[in-house]
């Protein structure tokens, strides 16, 4: 096992909503991330994937709140750092976060150096026009960016281009820990191959230690990240290998994920298109027991009593379900044969 450069344990984040009332959007949820590896966060939406992701900050603002848990990067617990700490020592250098809808990031009033210019200030305020514009322009060209594009404003690029130069700027300052949330997301088939080989370009040449890689699509993530964790209803109730999570799902949810969407890959072609019946479950009151009980077609009575937890099946690979690894392969291989 290589070293750990993002542990997280038992994080526990919540909404609160102008009723007052708690969404736990974040529950319990813990993981580590290896340095040199990368991890893709799966699962529909709502299921706490973006709240996580914001949650790993380590930077709250309301209705976002902060319950319990620890967030170690590099062996530093942020989640014990004053806020205005974390945001100058922290977010840019120690982690980084490419948001969703990344396009529409930035102001199209300014230049794209501009934007470089405000983030190594952050971080380096003496640093010099020339010394920050070197340190863009080096690390534009290293990632197929041209030069150009220091000198145009957003509206000047495409909807590909935007995306790679939010990439860029987000990931200036060489941070240890990169969170991409649906960075492909409303590109063309094109575009995505370019932001995905960009940011695997970016763990190649050691500007990035680690990627948490965040999607609804779990085909995806088995050629992007080595590692995927699916999340159903604020919890994780599944990780392993891209391989193991692709070809050999053991919880049902994930099972049912991948059995919703067409899968290009050798080996699984041949998977019986199917859809999850029901809707995840409301989290202002999330029910007694297992979250997925209502849509599964395994559930048993005590599924919707007993509270799950995650059980380790080897390093790497463990889910959240009564069932043992060993009865969940007799209940699929029961059904396969019907």
């Amino acid at each position: 096992m290589g070293k750990i450069i993002l542990d997280v344990k038992g994080l526990t984040t919540k909404y609160v909503t102008r009723f007052n009332e708690d969404v736990y959007a974040v529950n319990n949820v813990s993981f580590q991330l290896e340095e040199g590896r990368s991890v893709g966060i799966a699962g529909e939406s709502g299921c706490g994937k973006s709240t996580l992701a914001l949650s790993l900050m380590g930077y709250y603002f309301a209705p976002l709140h902060y319950m319990s848990g620890d967030i170690i990067i590099d062996g530093n617990n942020i989640t014990q750092r004053d806020p205005n700490d974390v945001r100058k020592n922290v977010l840019g250098t120690e982690i980084s976060y490419i948001p969703q809808a990344a396009m529409n990031a930035l102001n199209p009033t300014r230049k794209i150096i501009r934007f470089i210019e405000d983030v190594v200030r952050a971080h380096e305020p003496k640093a010099s026009k020339k010394d920050i514009y070197d340190l863009a322009r080096q690390r534009f060209e290293v990632l197929n960016l041209p030069e150009s594009t220091l000198h145009k404003h957003s509206v000047e690029l495409s909807g590909g281009m935007k995306q790679r130069t939010v990439i860029a700027i987000s990931t200036i300052l060489s941070p240890k820990v990169l969170i991409a949330d649906e960075p492909s997301s409303a590109l063309d088939v094109t575009s995505q191959k370019a932001v995905i080989k960009m940011l695997n370009d970016l763990m190649d040449l050691g500007f990035i230690k680690s990627m948490i890689f965040i999607t609804h699509e779990l085909p995806l993530l088995y050629n992007v990240t080595d590692d995927i964790m699916v999340m159903y209803a604020a919890q994780v109730v599944e990780k392993g290998t891209a391989n193991q999570m692709v070809f050999d799902p053991l919880h049902p949810y994930s099972k049912g994920l991948m059995g919703a969407m067409l899968v290009p890959e050798e080996g699984a072609r041949d998977i019986k298109l199917i859809a999850i019946p029901g809707t995840p479950p409301n989290l202002k009151s999330p029910p007694t027991g297992c979250r997925f009980a209502e849509r599964c077609k395994y559930a048993m009575p005590q599924c919707k009593v007993y509270t799950v937890e995650y059980n380790d099946v080897e390093n790497n690979r463990g889910f959240r379900c009564l069932m043992s690894e060993n009865e969940l392969r007799e209940a699929y291989a029961k059904e396969g044969s019907q």
